[in-house]
């Protein structure tokens, strides 16, 4: 315990590896009823379009939670909030399980997503605890547990609503998490907020105000916004191909792809890696032109299984390069808003997969698969197009952090 529990200038590899579980179990959850809407619609009575709803509840919720509670990890104790938030996350849990309606299902998925930013109080825990030069194996090392937590999560649940329903991963899942809340307070150190003297609404507006101080994160937060509802598009429609002609597979089948996808997950230590030897923008670049290239191999998977295989692969990659390159831009900006900083790039990236999927229940009722895969090119055009203009503008502006992934001199106090 106590050496879980040491820190000399690095993390333990098993205090990385329960941060890395953590997160992925805490996001695991907003992601159970993809493989299962029809499932849940039929037991439920609900249509597609309001069984669809349940992933939008999902990711809206999450953002919310990214803006409300996330930034309080600059106020409290971390450690504390840490494992509050997962504690709730598991009672929350325990209301999806036993939800009698759609409605209720509605309440207990928003609820749920709403403390599992616990897991965005990890990452950026575990990047204040890192050394700066091993910062970006770091952060790719507690990100591909997130990852995996949120692709596996499809597995999962196709798998135990074979053998017990779909309520079955609700409460295997509300178990774990209170497990986990256990370990991490045992585990974890104590780390206590930079910005104690900040009132709770100061805080709020002041990871607000992060967008109007730092160029940097305007762009990132655009350009993860529209990776994340391209990303959404996929694994939302996903469920409405498969269990369709020439498929028709069953909701165990359609989680079996969570594996395929987490392939990805390897990006993200990858990309770590080359982040800690300044090749960020690289990184970024190439994910963003995969992600784009993976949709014509997406566009062809409505009737050739490899194709679509192929897709799902290029698209989970090209989003964690994107994704794990721009926090490790991000959290070299300001170590003593870390959380504000996370807080604020993090709900653009989540509002933008609320928006993926909230579009994706409209284009796919009027234009299905072919439709679908218009859009996700179209946001996946859009990271393209803002990388770009970033890496255009970002020559004249003395705040850019060209390739540096590690932490420059706050400017709070000369900014604010």
């Amino acid at each position: 315990m106590t050496a879980m529990r040491s820190h000399t200038g690095g993390i333990p590899r098993g205090l990385l590896l329960l941060m890395s579980a953590a997160t992925g179990l805490a996001v695991a959850g907003n992601y159970f009823a993809q493989p299962l809407l029809d499932l849940i619609g039929r037991e439920l009575g609900v249509g597609s379009s309001l069984a669809a709803l349940i992933v939008t509840a999902a990711q809206g919720g999450y953002a919310l939670g990214l803006i409300l509670l996330v930034p309080l990890g600059d106020l409290m104790e971390r450690r504390r909030l840490a494992v509050s938030l997962y504690a709730a996350t598991a009672v929350f849990l325990l209301v999806s399980a036993a939800a009698p309606n759609g409605t209720v299902l509605l309440a207990g998925t928003a609820l749920t997503a709403l403390t599992s930013v616990g897991a965005q109080v990890v990452v950026p825990f575990a990047a204040t605890l890192a050394d700066p030069a091993e910062r970006g194996r770091v952060v790719g090392t507690v990100m591909t547990g997130l990852l995996l937590g949120l692709l596996l999560a499809r597995t999962a649940s196709g798998a135990l609503s074979e053998l017990g329903g779909w309520r079955t991963v609700y409460w295997v899942n509300a178990v774990l998490m209170a497990l986990m809340a256990v370990l991490l307070r045992t585990f974890l150190p104590r780390l206590g907020g930079a910005d104690r003297r900040l009132s709770y609404p100061g805080l709020l507006r002041s990871t607000v105000a992060m967008f109007r101080y730092e160029p940097l994160l305007r762009w990132r937060a655009g350009i993860g916004a529209l990776s994340m509802a391209s990303f959404s598009v996929l694994w939302t429609a996903m469920t409405f191909l498969l269990v369709r002609s020439p498929y028709g597979w069953s909701e165990s089948s359609i989680g079996l792809f969570g594996l395929v996808g987490a392939a990805g997950a390897l990006t993200a230590m990858v990309a770590g890696r080359l982040a800690d030897r300044g090749h960020v923008q690289i990184v970024t670049g190439a994910g963003t032109v995969l992600l784009l290239a993976a949709w014509l191999a997406i566009a062809a998977g409505a009737h050739s299984l490899f194709s679509l295989l192929t897709g799902v692969i290029v698209l989970d990659l090209a989003h964690q390069a994107i994704l794990n390159s721009t926090q490790n831009v991000l959290y070299a900006l300001r170590p003593e808003a870390r959380n504000r900083i996370n807080s604020a790039f993090m709900t653009s990236f989540f509002l933008g997969g609320a928006m993926g999927s909230a579009l994706t229940s409209l284009v796919w009722a009027h234009s299905g698969w072919t439709g679908v895969c218009v859009l996700g090119a179209s946001l996946s055009t859009g990271t393209i197009v803002l990388w770009l203009l970033e890496r255009l503008t970002a020559n004249g502006s003395a705040a850019h952090q060209d390739d540096v992934p590690t932490p420059v001199a706050s400017t709070a106090n000369s900014r604010s």
